[in-house]
């Protein structure tokens, strides 16, 4: 299958790597006080859907084969409490009101403009190879990343991420409400957000720096001796458990410079809230964009929809369970093409779409399909303004890291790694992603009448929370 798509099952890695010095002999984070609650304390790593980040070190001897699990800082505050902080200057509290509009208005907004531009960074780079990707994934595990950065590092980062002068603390905010809103959304829907953090046995990082990733994104945190040859495979197993063993792997190998993983996973299943009939499944030609037919499995269904008829397109919105989250279906017309659809699309245009759906009586087709994908970002976010980022010598990552100076080294992105999965069938749609982060250091108007959307030409998807307006995956099919 061909296709592009920002995905709905991820699995998403940043590496961190390092230069120059002997690191720091022990990794200790701020320790909870006497009054956390002793669920806060990591037992074990639950499974979901990973995003990681990794940060590559000089490499080092360790005589200490197996994982330490560090204690946890206070839990991510709930999307409907009072959220309190007394990290990065924080002034006060805030209501639960006042933390729903920064996720609707700002960090979804953020995301939105972020997702789009990556997704066609890598049409670009691809061409018409298969694209899924979730942006939400990588925009955690960026994230985490993001509460190590200084200097040009953060501006950069900050571009890129469009994050447009929102403070570390509104960030950090944002994202803790966001996973809180988006956990249990709906009893037809599983949908599982896990961050965890693997780090080299030996690396001293900032307290700080571990405590807000703990503290806002509930990040799991491991010590593991990387120089075991078993390492990768801890690593992978959290990354299979948390994706239901849909993604089984997001490491490879361990480079000897990796000093710290940074993962986001993320895991979607939602029923239809009205399922297609398999009765009516038949296989009908569709035109991919080389020119050619092919025959399909498509699935059919007639009734009321929530439907927009652009300009040069058509879409319509699926809903999942009870509505709050839908799979987003854009139809170029016959005389159109992905390419110019893409031309269409930025946030403004976006917003305006998702205001002008209404509903309508009509046919729909659509074809059942199942992918997987995967892919380095490293290229694509360096054009989207992060190359400062990815530079051993102009990398700062410095409130990430313990001390300073050139006995410390220097950390900076060595790999940023995603994959994902995809199916959509008469029932429903199962989605994984993972991303990994890899450190390193130096050494239109309604219309009335009923329509007809035969989904049998190359189109674009989206799944979107309807509460936050955040859009969890996106992407498009030019093969299924």
């Amino acid at each position: 299958m061909k296709c592009r798509v920002l995905c709905w099952l991820s699995v998403f890695i940043l590496v961190l790597s390092g230069c120059g010095g002997a690191l720091k002999p022990s990794l200790q984070p701020t320790l909870p006080s006497a009054s956390a609650s002793p669920s806060s304390t990591i037992q074990a790593i639950k499974p979901t859907q990973p995003t990681s980040v990794a940060v590559t070190a000089t490499p080092e001897a360790s005589n200490t084969p197996s994982p330490t699990e560090l204690p946890a800082t206070t839990p991510a505050p709930a999307a409907s409490s009072t959220v309190t902080s007394s990290q990065e200057g924080t002034k006060g509290s805030m209501t639960a009101k006042e933390t729903d509009t920064l996720v609707r208005d700002e960090l979804s907004d953020a995301n939105t403009r972020f997702g789009i531009a990556l997704l066609k960074q890598i049409v670009k780079q691809d061409g018409e190879q298969n694209t899924f990707i979730s942006p939400a994934s990588i925009a955690i595990a960026l994230a985490m990343t993001y509460n190590g950065a200084s200097g040009e590092t953060q501006k950069a980062m900050a571009q890129t991420l469009q994050l447009n002068g929102m403070s570390l603390k509104d960030v950090n905010t944002a994202y803790a409400a966001l996973r809180a809103s988006l956990m249990n959304v709906d009893p037809s829907v599983q949908l599982d957000i896990a961050n965890s953090l693997w780090v080299r046995q030996g690396t001293d990082l900032n307290p700080s720096f571990v405590q807000r990733d703990q503290q806002y994104f509930d990040a799991q945190v491991q010590e593991l001796d990387f120089t075991n040859p078993s390492a990768a495979a801890t690593i992978n197993n959290w990354v299979s458990q948390n994706t239901k063993g849909k993604i089984a792997q997001i490491v490879d190998r361990i480079p000897p410079q990796t000093v710290l993983y940074l993962i986001n996973a993320i895991y979607f299943k939602g029923a239809w809230a009205v399922p297609f009939d398999p009765a009516r499944t038949t296989d009908l030609p569709f035109h991919p964009l080389d020119g050619s037919t092919i025959q399909v499995p498509m699935m059919s269904r007639q009734g009321t929809f929530t439907y927009l008829k652009g300009s040069d397109f058509q879409a319509v919105s699926l809903p999942y369970g009870n509505g709050r989250l839908s799979m987003l279906v854009f139809l170029p017309d016959a005389t159109s093409s992905l390419a110019e659809f893409e031309g269409q699309l930025n946030e403004t245009n976006w917003n305006k779409w998702m205001s002008q759906l209404h509903e309508a009586h009509g046919m729909l087709r659509l074809p059942r399909f199942q992918m997987q994908y995967g892919l380095s970002l490293n290229e694509a976010l360096k054009a989207l303004g992060m190359a400062n980022a990815f530079d051993p010598q102009a990398a700062n990552f410095s409130a990430m890291r313990a001390g300073t100076g050139p006995q410390v080294g220097n950390f900076y992105i060595s790999d940023v790694q995603h994959k994902t999965y995809l199916e959509v069938n008469e029932q429903g749609t199962e989605a994984a992603a993972v991303t990994s982060v890899g450190v390193g250091i130096t050494a239109v108007r309604p219309q009335d009448q009923s329509f007809s959307m035969i989904v049998d030409r190359p189109f674009f998807i989206a799944i979107r929370d309807e509460a936050t307006h955040t859009i969890l995956f996106m992407g498009e099919i030019a093969k299924p």
